[in-house]
C-alpha cells in the first residue's frame, strides 16, 4: 500500500515494507532516487545513463518479485524473464507513439 502526502516542495511516499526483503527494501529506495535523478538531469549523460539505471532496477525488482520465487520449484516456466519479456514488448509499443500514459489529478 502506497500513501502519498504532498507539500509546496516535499512529496512523501510511505510503502507497506511488511514482507519484503531487506534487498527488495534496498531496492525500492534505490528506484525512487533514481526516478527521482532522472526527472531532473539537466545533462544528457545524466539523463540516458539514469534512465538505463531505472530500468535495470526495474528489472531487479521483477526479477526478485515474490510471485516467481513462490513458484521456483513447480516447473520449468521462468516466469520473471517472461514478465521482463512482456513488458519490454509493451514498452516497445509505448515508444512509437505519442502519447504516453499520464496520471493527472
Amino acid at each position: 500500500m502506497w500513501n502519498l502526502k504532498k507539500s509546496e516542495q516535499i512529496v512523501t511516499i510511505d510503502v507497506d515494507a511488511e514482507g519484503l526483503s531487506p534487498a527488495q527494501l534496498r531496492l525500492v529506495k534505490s528506484l525512487h532516487s533514481v526516478l527521482v535523478h532522472v526527472l531532473k538531469a539537466e545533462d544528457e549523460d545524466e539523463f540516458f545513463d539514469g534512465s538505463a539505471e531505472f530500468m535495470r532496477l526495474c528489472a531487479s525488482i521483477i526479477k526478485q518479485a515474490k510471485f516467481p520465487e513462490q513458484l521456483e520449484n513447480q516447473g520449468d516456466i521462468a516466469y520473471a524473464d517472461q514478465a521482463l519479456e512482456f513488458s519490454m514488448g509493451i514498452l516497445q509499443d509505448y515508444i512509437g507513439e505519442e502519447n504516453i500514459v499520464t496520471y493527472d489529478n
